[in-house]
Order: C-alpha cells, then sequence, then structure tokens
C-alpha cells in the first residue's frame, strides 16, 4: 500500500448481539495477510466490545490498533472523535492496511458513510464495503420485519398506528446500506428458519444481495474484505428512513449501567437477566461480574432472553472485583429501578 492509495475501511453493522465482535475477532485471527485496525463504538457508558477484541490481539493487529469510542454514536460526533481516531490509526507505523469499523448495534449505518466525506480523510480513506449482520433466529422470528398485513388492518380502525417500530427501522436501514448481508446463528434458526430470515431480508433489501451465512463469526476473510465498493460514493443506491433528515437521533433506545455484588453462582444471575428480558423487554445486556472463589472475571452478553457467559481472564492484582453490566432497551421499557432492584436481588457470594 502506497500513500497515493486510499485506505481502505469496512463498516460493520448490525442489530444488538448479531455477532459484530464475534466475527471480528475471527478476523483478526485470519486477516488474509493484512495488518488490520479495528474502531469499536460502543452504546453505553462501559466498554465491553472493545476489551474483548483487545485480548485477541495478535502481531497483525495489536492492542494499540484497536480503538474504543464509547461517547456516543461517532457519525453524530465526527469532528470531535471520529475524525482524529481514523487520522491517529494512519499514522501508525507501520501503517495498518485495513480499518475494521464495528458500528453500535443501534446505529444507523449511512450517516457514518457520509462522514467519510470530511474534507480531511477523503481523499485518503475509502468504505471498501458495508457489511451487516442479521440473527437468523431473530430476524425468522419476525423481530425486525413488521406484519404490514396486519398492521394495515389496524391502520383501517385506528389512524393513529404506524407500521414502523423503532427496531425495524434500525435492521431496514442497516440492510438497505449493506454490500453484503452476514446472517449469523444459523445452526439455532434451523433449515426453515434461515429460509425465512433469507425471504425477510430480500424483501428488504434495496437492491440484490448476497447472503452469507455464518456460525461463530468462521468467515473467509476474502469474502468481505477487498470489496472495493467506495460505499461513500453510492449513497443513493443505499436508502434509509432518514433521507432527508438533518439529523438523526436514538432517543428511541436508552442504557444504564447497573453494579453488581460479587456473586455466589451465576446462574442466578444468568436468571435474573432472563427475568428482565421477559417483563422489561430487555434487548442487550453485557458486561462483567466477579464470582466468589473464582480468580477469573466473568464475562456475561445477553440478547433478550439468550445469556451467554464465559470467563474471559484472570483479574489484575490491583484491580477492584466488582460487576458492572450496561442493560439497552428501547426508551419506554427503561425502568431503572426495577431493573436494578432486580440485579441486586441476585444471591451475593457470602460475606468474609
Amino acid at each position: 500500500m502506497t500513500d497515493l492509495t486510499k485506505l481502505p475501511v469496512t463498516v460493520i453493522t448490525g442489530f444488538l448481539g448479531s455477532g459484530k465482535t464475534t466475527l471480528i475477532s475471527q478476523l483478526m485471527q485470519a486477516p488474509g495477510g493484512r495488518r488490520l485496525a479495528v474502531v469499536v463504538n460502543e452504546f453505553g457508558d462501559v466498554g465491553v466490545d472493545g476489551d474483548i477484541l483487545k485480548s485477541c490481539a495478535i502481531p497483525d493487529c495489536p492492542a494499540e490498533n484497536i480503538v474504543e469510542l464509547a461517547n456516543g454514536c461517532i457519525c453524530c460526533t465526527v469532528a470531535d472523535d471520529f475524525i482524529p481516531t481514523i487520522e491517529a490509526l494512519m499514522a501508525l507505523d507501520p501503517r495498518p492496511d485495513h480499518i475494521l469499523i464495528e458500528t453500535s448495534g443501534l446505529a444507523l449505518p449511512k450517516p457514518l458513510l457520509r462522514a467519510f466525506d470530511w474534507p480531511d480523510i477523503r481523499a485518503r480513506i475509502t468504505v471498501d464495503g458495508v457489511i451487516a449482520l442479521a440473527d437468523a433466529e431473530a430476524v425468522a422470528a419476525g423481530r425486525f420485519a413488521p406484519n404490514v398485513a396486519a398492521v394495515d388492518a389496524q391502520r383501517a380502525a385506528d389512524d393513529s398506528i404506524d407500521h414502523e417500530t423503532p427496531l425495524s427501522e434500525v435492521f431496514e436501514d442497516q440492510i438497505s446500506c449493506a454490500d453484503i448481508v452476514v446472517l449469523t446463528k444459523p445452526d439455532l434458526a434451523g433449515r426453515e428458519g434461515v429460509a425465512r430470515a433469507r425471504d425477510i431480508i430480500a424483501a428488504q433489501a434495496s437492491r440484490s444481495l448476497p447472503v452469507v451465512e455464518v456460525a461463530e463469526g468462521a468467515i473467509d476473510p476474502r469474502i468481505i474484505l477487498g470489496l472495493g465498493a467506495a460505499a461513500e460514493n453510492d449513497l443513493d443506491a443505499r436508502p434509509s428512513h432518514h433521507d432527508g433528515a438533518p439529523d438523526h437521533d436514538h432517543d428511541d433506545f436508552e442504557s444504564i449501567v447497573v453494579d453488581i455484588p460479587e456473586l455466589a453462582d451465576p446462574a442466578d444471575l444468568v436468571a435474573a437477566i432472563e427475568g428482565l428480558a421477559r417483563s422489561h423487554n430487555i434487548l442487550r445486556v453485557k458486561g462483567h461480574a466477579s464470582v466468589a472463589g473464582k480468580p477469573m472475571r466473568l464475562l456475561v452478553q445477553a440478547v433478550g432472553a439468550r445469556v451467554r457467559h464465559q470467563y474471559d481472564r484472570p483479574w489484575a492484582p490491583h484491580e477492584a472485583r466488582r460487576g458492572r453490566l450496561v442493560v439497552i432497551a428501547e426508551h419506554d421499557d427503561i425502568h431503572p429501578d426495577q431493573i436494578r432492584a432486580a440485579l441486586h436481588a441476585v444471591t451475593p457470594a457470602p460475606a468474609g
């Protein structure tokens, strides 16, 4: 790569829990001969995904090449966060061959593409492609694609009902902006579920898109890197619900941070998160916990009522063994006192 060649950037978008961090960690391990850099944009005040990726750092993508931005949507803070971050990565020695940007699960990708027209970087960088991840099981269940016929029937009775929901708008914008759709967790969806998910994606896409099934993030980098899409020059082919709007916001969603005591048994925390998903329509929970008698930190990630946890690294000698979780839901479903009460009710480790 010479100074006259634009540095390629791949934008990896997708809803909460669709597997973006898993995919990127796999690309870091098998980058196809590229030296990678990664920008992670978190929704919430506690960074989790960047910490996970830094634990996967290798010589072709060292920890200093992984930058976490947790100050909100990067397309809303272009001058303050996005541009300085990109410029710092381009100034690294050795220079990265390719930059991956993991957007927040609630991000609209098109405003981020517009940021690549910023004068300070537009001559030096290009969007190689936009990769949209979609959870096959969730899409097949119709969570992000409304039943238009049923809504039309409701509208006939009540003109105030809008068939669009915040979740469906995010999903549709991500698909419409994509160059490739990666259908994740096909094993959980089954053959019929995958087929239904493919049909829904085809119906939502603004143009014909390749759809690739991927389990546990294992994908050949040649499939999604090196597309040469120059997506920043192709915005008209990537329609958004927010085209023509002066700006956008994320007021439909909200996050809170909950400190939790050291646990006696992780199963109690799993049960509490599952209960919150059912009673409060929680979309996503992610963070860390401390378990009594365990030298390793417990990584917790949940999508709805599906909770995964594993010990990811030892607690550092002088690190406070405390648990912190980010809880994300639609604005009307966030009730901080009730959520904190449910998580604080988890059986704590015995004192002493």
